[in-house]
């Protein structure tokens, strides 16, 4: 049987990204994962190599990519890569996590930008992954507010005339504030859940934007915001 739609998901190995590979494939989606190590679950794996070097990666990736989609073009590229560390200016690690939060964030929503250019059909869609800390100041977590700050700030370019997007495809920021992951359960084991945001909720929320159901605007930073188990999207005024 034919697949229903084709998706790349860039940080494929994640929690959300293992969530957007499974709940694709369930609709008999064709989808690739894109991370430094193998989804077994997706169709088709890019393992990207670490490095120091931008160029070096975004190069590997971008050769890669274009090798396993040849011609063949998707209806979306869900960039769920991503990754936290706090600190303020004074802190000893500030400079090791702003490395860590640049590369896990600005470097690869540029590459799924990049790529956008190349294999998205037309009125397709690219995510970015943003936060809704990053809306204003971060003083406890310097590193990770830049770096989501950037991602914001890239949506909307890619929103403007002559960006290098396919016609009629959107670029759109989800602003989550806390996603219900393991990791995060783990970290915080006595936070209010309920105010935590289900990944399956983020996956319906592509699917629903990709097939053309309540897509916002390109450009758009939706906040993700959960209250006592209740989700809304909640559109950021523009920076």
């Amino acid at each position: 049987m034919a697949a229903a739609g084709r998706v790349l998901v860039y940080g494929g190995r994640g929690a959300l990204g293992f969530q957007c590979v499974r709940y694709f494939k369930s609709r008999n989606w064709w989808v690739a994962s894109i991370d430094l190590a193998e989804n077994e679950d997706a169709s088709a794996s890019v393992v990207v190599g670490a490095t120091d070097s931008f160029p070096e990666q975004a190069e590997q990736v971008t050769t890669e990519v274009g090798k396993l989609l040849g011609e063949e073009k998707v209806d979306a590229i869900l960039c769920v890569a991503g990754g936290w560390a706090g600190g303020s200016a004074k802190a000893k690690s500030l400079y090791k996590n702003c490395d860590l939060m640049w590369k896990q964030s600005v470097w690869t929503s540029t590459i799924s930008s990049h790529l956008a250019t190349k294999h998205l059909k037309e009125g397709g869609l690219l995510t970015l992954t943003g936060a809704q800390a990053a809306l204003s100041g971060t003083p406890g977590m310097i590193g990770y507010g830049m770096a989501k700050g950037a991602v914001h700030q890239l949506c909307q370019s890619l929103a403007g005339a002559n960006s290098g997007l396919p016609s009629g495809s959107a670029a759109i920021a989800i602003l989550p504030v806390t996603l219900d992951t393991p990791a995060n359960r783990k970290s915080m084991p006595d936070a209010d859940f309920s105010s935590w945001t289900p990944l399956e909720f983020i996956a319906e929320t592509f699917y629903d934007w990709i097939t053309g159901k309540n897509r916002p605007n390109s450009g758009s930073l939706i906040q993700v915001i959960t209250t006592g188990g209740k989700t809304e999207l909640v559109a950021a005024a523009h920076l």
